[in-house]
């Protein structure tokens, strides 16, 4: 079992990406959530990663934090949910968020998550609510969008994204975990230091 993986990042997209460990190449297959945080290419990157075994393939799934492979790691426990469903879960809202609607068996919060139906957030509602109570984040401690200045801003800055023509589910989750960052280092953030930053994740 490959419990981490450290190197040379030669490829990256929002699917996968390629590390160069002395010559030989691993593809680990990431969530948005870390994709967006991987440095440049050519820099030296260390994920936490989860071997997925079976007859026809193994494969490596990676993560840039605990918080991130331990919320993948319970969500395969759930009936119906493989490696690739729980990364498009990890992909479609940020983690706090998702520790959060799963707490409050917000359904239709969950349904908002791109391939999630009905069916599939009652039962992540349902079964992860006890699990996913021992997840402490520090994204869970500071949400952007608690007070009203913090959450016109996000909203302004996502705005402000669409209407240049961006996704609104991609930019959404840029914004927000560039608001957490920002919180986390107890730093000043406006709207305009919010959509730069925003803009320039988006641009690469």
């Amino acid at each position: 079992m490959i419990a981490t993986i450290t190197g040379q990042l030669i490829h990256k997209s929002p699917a996968y990406v390629i590390l160069d460990v002395h010559g030989v190449g691993y593809q680990v297959f990431t969530p948005l959530s870390s994709f967006y945080h991987l440095p440049e290419i050519k820099q030296t990157v260390t994920l936490k990663t989860h071997t997925y075994v079976r007859e026809d393939a193994l494969q490596l799934y990676g993560f840039l934090t605990n918080e991130e492979k331990d919320l993948f790691l319970l969500l395969i426990t759930i009936s119906g949910i493989g490696p690739k469903l729980a990364l498009n879960i990890l992909s479609g809202m940020p983690v706090a968020e998702l520790v959060s609607a799963v707490q409050q068996g917000d359904v239709a919060r969950l349904c908002t998550i791109p391939g999630i139906g009905q069916k599939i957030a009652a039962r992540l509602a349902l079964e992860l609510k006890e699990k996913i109570a021992a997840i402490k984040t520090a994204e869970a401690e500071v949400v952007p969008g608690e007070n009203k200045e913090r959450k016109q801003m996000v909203e302004d800055a996502l705005s402000a994204l669409v209407n240049l023509g961006y996704n609104r589910n991609v930019a959404k989750d840029i914004v927000r975990m560039i608001s957490v960052a920002h919180d986390a280092k107890e730093e000043n953030l406006s709207v305009e230091k919010l959509l730069k930053e925003s803009l320039k994740r988006l641009s690469r």
